[in-house]
C-alpha cells in the first residue's frame, strides 16, 4: 500500500522537527516536503503534489486560513488538516469554510495525529475532540440537550447529514440517494434550521460530535 504523502507547514522550525519526526515513524505516512508558510506550502504542493497538508494557522507572509482557500481553489484534489494550538470557535468556523477537512490541535496524541491523517486523506472530516465541544459551547447549543436534537431529525435528514458531513456536494448525495438536488438543498435547510446552525463546518462537527461518521 502506497504511503500517505503529508506537507508539513509551520513557522516554528523545532516544532516542525518534532512533528516531522513523530510522523517518521509512521510505517503508512511519509513526510515528503515541510514550508514555513502558506505561501511556501503552496510553491511546495504544486512541486510534490502531497495527499495531505497539515498546516498551522498563525504564519508569516500567508497565514493557514487564506492559505486554505488557495488550496481548495487551486488543489482541490489535496486535503488540507489543520494542526494548531488555536481552539478559538471563530477560527475554527473559518477554516472549515475555507474548505479544510479536518481541525486538530498540536497536544493531540501521535495516534490521534495519525488517524485523523487517514480520516481527511479517505475523503473523510476530523475534529479532535476538543475542538467539536468548542463548536457547542454556545448556549444556544447547550439549550437542548443533543439527544432531543437528534430525535427531531428524520431518518432521511440524519442520512444527508451524515454524507454533508463527509464533504459530498448536494449534487452527489442526490445521486447516491437517487432524490434530486434540490430535495437534497431542502433537507439541508431543514437540517439547519432544526439544529440552529448555519454552516456547514457546524453539521459537520455536529455529525462528529455525535457519531454519526
Amino acid at each position: 500500500m502506497a504511503k500517505i504523502q503529508v506537507l508539513l507547514v509551520d513557522d516554528h522550525q523545532v516544532v516542525m522537527e518534532g512533528f516531522k519526526a513523530r510522523l517518521d515513524n509512521e510505517a503508512n505516512i511519509e513526510v515528503i516536503a515541510t514550508a514555513n508558510n502558506g505561501d511556501e506550502a503552496l510553491k511546495k504542493a504544486e512541486q510534490c503534489q502531497p495527499d495531505v497538508v497539515l498546516m498551522d494557522i498563525s504564519m508569516p507572509e500567508m497565514n493557514g486560513i487564506e492559505a486554505t482557500r488557495h488550496f481548495r481553489h487551486h488543489f482541490p484534489e489535496i486535503k488540507v488538516l489543520i494542526l494548531t494550538m488555536h481552539d478559538n470557535r471563530e477560527y475554527i468556523l473559518q477554516v472549515m469554510q475555507a474548505g479544510a477537512s479536518g481541525y486538530i490541535l498540536k497536544e493531540v496524541s501521535a495516534q490521534e495525529m495519525v488517524q485523523a491523517i487517514e480520516a481527511v486523506h479517505q475523503g473523510g472530516r476530523y475534529f479532535c475532540r476538543l475542538v467539536a465541544d468548542t463548536l457547542f459551547a454556545a448556549p444556544i447549543v447547550q439549550a437542548e440537550p443533543a439527544e432531543m436534537v437528534l430525535a427531531a431529525l428524520s431518518r432521511r435528514e440524519e442520512t444527508v447529514l451524515r454524507q454533508v458531513a463527509l464533504g459530498k456536494s448536494s449534487k452527489k448525495i442526490a445521486m447516491e440517494l437517487g432524490i434530486s438536488t434540490r430535495t437534497v438543498e431542502t433537507h439541508r435547510q431543514n437540517i439547519k434550521h432544526k439544529l440552529n446552525m448555519h454552516s456547514t463546518a457546524e453539521l459537520t462537527a455536529y455529525a462528529v460530535k455525535e457519531n454519526l461518521i
